[in-house]
């Protein structure tokens, strides 16, 4: 799942180093190591926050991988790793809250130092909870928590094509496509890790947390006492809008006066149960998203690819006749496409809205390289320039961070390299492994897609770490699998596994290599953590994937979904495994646009590359100091591009919430002492709720215990009385 971009760089900047200032004024223990003051000025260089904000400081005798890290990372990542399988079938587009992870193991770290020290406690409690113990438990739980494609994909083969893979090779799938990743990330350090100009802006906030927790003790008595009052209070208030008051995850007065009658609002304001509408003013919103508003709703009733007659919002394809398309009738028992079963059945829908947002999607991608190539040349320059980087190795690394890093022994760039030769080995392995000899995707393909997801880990991870944004490219990678296995929807499915979500796994775990250094937990313990997290996350995936499959199937399979089970992640993979996989060929360019074919994709993501010019010209010739200028600076078009694209599929009933919240948020003192605690308590109290009642009553463990209806929880109307059902 691609995970988008919310702040700006500088603004985060500004935002962390005011929050240093505010700590430091009222905590007389500040940490002497780190600068009294931050130079503004400097912060117009982003990267100089990693050195201005985050403390060089390290106590090199600290405890690391205790008994009390081990058993705080295990527990985490077994419940953040079945708490986010549980998140790939809701409606809703959530994930685990890293901050909530970070919080929580900071609570429980500390209650644990308070047990005894003497005997064999001192195994139990070894001293004082520190940042590194912190540090591994975060990395190992987020590693934990963060899905794997390939699920997504076991899940897509068993839902639509009944392919049951073996346990065994289901679970090694899972781990070996994490550590293809694991093995890029290493031999990328010395380029996306080591550097200063590699900083991570996203994580700058959770080091300066963890800074904050361990070196001013900013988390007092009082601020632990506002944590669980208000963590009580979610979680005993969200089961009633979760279960037993649906309408008040969504509420919409323009919804509540025209109580169903009318598609239209139901399409533009509908937000609360799974693909009912884009959630306008339905209780931050960007750019992005305000154009999407617009676009998607005009493009639906102006009937673009003729969608008018199907549904508003799906991931799903559709027959001629409207419902779902038949694709077991066009593809054969040999997976392959059936043209006679084609000529009669027809070729597949997409909804209009789904079909933009993938046009949009390419159009971000495109974008993103001339965006980048005019507006961040020196930055570029510096890191490639005469690939220096291959040629120097690491010994010239000017970051002080990383030379503070330099006592602890590395992972060996071979280790990196073997687990990368023996991940490949064992995913090529699991793709023969199919049920009565079927073959997932060839040798040779895999082989293809994991050198070109080498190449583009490169271009995503310099963006992240350098700018914090990153950009999607599964639907360029469809296009590409495709072209390569024409007809055959299973290859291109695996493709994305390999050439997408590989990509992906490297930038998480250079991000988490990042967090090591910045907090300085020695390279072998940041790596055991990613590895362990790896491992309970796969096995925990599979797990939980299986059980909700086997409990939920009919619901998952529906392009629509209810408001407990939704199965739009893994419709996703579906859907172009038999449009661009299946009947790739069929879409010529001049095919019946009622499909949106791979074609018209190629078109968008070439046209992407022109649209950030005018603006970048505008700037160039403008007087710099004009308001024109600096407003074209801050057009980042493969964002804005990007979002537009966001809205439809899922549930959009938060994005206004978000905006009202943000917004009366953003009190400088409060914001500082306050804002990240009730964050991470609003998500973990939510979260653990959520947790409970899937497996007590929406069915995760086995059958579902409905509430009774009423007004609040209507039986004929969607829970925000937007659509008749």
């Amino acid at each position: 799942m691609s995970t988008f971009t919310e702040k700006e760089d500088l603004k985060d900047a500004s935002i962390i180093a005011e929050s240093v200032k505010d700590e430091r004024l009222s905590d007389d223990s500040s940490d002497n190591s780190s600068q009294d003051f931050v130079d503004e000025k400097d912060l117009e260089r982003p990267e100089a926050v990693a050195i201005q904000v985050i403390s060089t400081r390290d106590d090199h005798e600290l405890p690391v991988m205790t008994f009390r890290a081990m058993f705080l990372g295990l527990g985490l990542s077994a419940f953040s790793s079945v708490l986010a399988t549980i998140y790939t079938f809701k409606p809703q587009n959530a994930s685990v809250s890293q901050l909530f992870c970070l919080i929580i193991a900071y609570i429980l770290g500390i209650g644990m130092a308070a047990l005894p020290r003497h005997g064999l406690w001192r195994y139990v409690n070894p001293g004082p909870f520190n940042i590194k113990e912190h540090t591994v438990i975060v990395i190992m739980s987020s590693t934990a928590s963060s899905v794997a494609t390939a699920m997504e994909i076991i899940a897509a083969l068993d839902l639509f094509y009944d392919i049951h893979l073996n346990s065994a090779a289901a679970v090694f799938s899972i781990f070996a496509t994490q550590m293809l990743g694991y093995g890029m990330a290493g031999l990328l350090r010395t380029l996306l890790v080591y550097p200063t100009y590699a900083f991570y802006p996203g994580y700058i906030s959770v080091v300066n947390l963890l800074q904050s927790l361990h070196f001013r003790g900013a988390l007092n008595s009082k601020k632990r006492r506002f944590f669980w009052i208000v963590f009580t209070a979610i979680f005993f208030w969200e089961w009633i809008p979760q279960y037993a008051f649906p309408l008040l995850t969504a509420i919409s007065v323009i919804c509540l006066a025209d109580n169903g009658r009318h598609d239209f609002v139901r399409n533009l304001f509908g937000a609360g149960s799974s693909n009912e509408g884009i959630g306008l003013l339905s209780f931050s919103t960007k750019l992005g998203m305000a154009l999407g508003y617009l676009l998607l709703t005009g493009g639906y009733y102006l009937n673009v690819f003729h969608g008018r007659d199907i549904a508003f919002m799906s991931t799903a394809l559709f027959g001629s006749d409207g419902n779902s398309y038949n694709q077991t009738a066009v593809i054969g028992p040999d997976f392959k496409l059936n043209p006679d079963a084609l000529a009669t059945i027809g070729l597949p829908r997409y909804t209009t809205t789904y079909a933009l947002s993938q046009l949009f999607y390419n159009l971000s991608l495109g974008s993103a390289f001339t965006y980048i190539l005019i507006w961040h040349w020196p930055e570029l320059k510096a890191a490639f320039g005469g690939l220096r980087f291959l040629k120097r190795g690491h010994a010239d690394v000017d970051d002080p961070h990383y030379k503070e890093m330099q006592k602890y022994p590395e992972v060996p760039q071979w280790a990196y390299g073997l687990l990368f030769i023996v991940s490949l080995a064992v995913g090529i392995g699991c793709s023969y492994a199919g049920p009565h000899g079927t073959v997932l995707i060839p040798a040779w393909s895999i082989i293809f897609f994991t050198i070109l997801s080498a190449l583009i880990a490169v271009v995503l991870g310099f963006s992240k770490a350098s700018f914090r944004f990153s950009i999607s490219i599964k639907y360029a990678i469809q296009i590409i699998a495709a072209f390569l296995h024409p007809g055959k929807p299973i290859p291109v499915m695996y493709a994305n596994l390999f050439g997408n979500s590989t990509s992906f796994q490297t930038l998480y775990l250079l991000q988490d290599l990042k967090l090591g250094q910045y907090t300085k937990v020695p390279p072998r313990m940041t790596f055991f953590a990613q590895m362990a997290g790896s491992i309970i996350g796969s096995v925990f995936n599979y797990t939980m994937m299986q059980i909700i499959v086997t409990n939920n199937r009919e619901v998952l399979k529906d392009p629509i979904g209810t408001r407990v089970w939704s199965g739009w992640i893994v419709q996703q993979y579906n859907s172009a495994s038999v449009a661009m996989g299946a009947l790739g060929k069929s879409y010529s360019p001049l095919a019946n646009l009622r499909a949106i074919g791979s074609f018209l994709l190629q078109c968008t993501l070439f046209m992407g590359l022109f649209v950030p010019l005018p603006f970048w010209l505008i700037w160039r010739w403008s007087n710099p100091d004009s308001r024109l200028a600096k407003a074209m600076k801050y057009i980042n078009v493969p964002i804005i591009t990007l979002y537009i694209g966001f809205l439809p599929y899922s549930v959009n009933g938060q994005w206004w919430s978000c905006l009202v919240i943000g917004v009366f948020s953003q009190r400088p003192r409060w914001f500082v002492k306050y804002n990240y605690l009730m964050s991470a308590a609003l998500d973990g109290g939510s979260q653990v709720i959520l947790f409970v009642l899937s497996f007590a009553v929406f069915g995760a463990s086995g059958s579902a215990v409905a509430f009774p209806t009423w007004w609040g929880n209507p039986a004929t109307l969607s829970v925000d009385r937007c659509k008749s059902t």
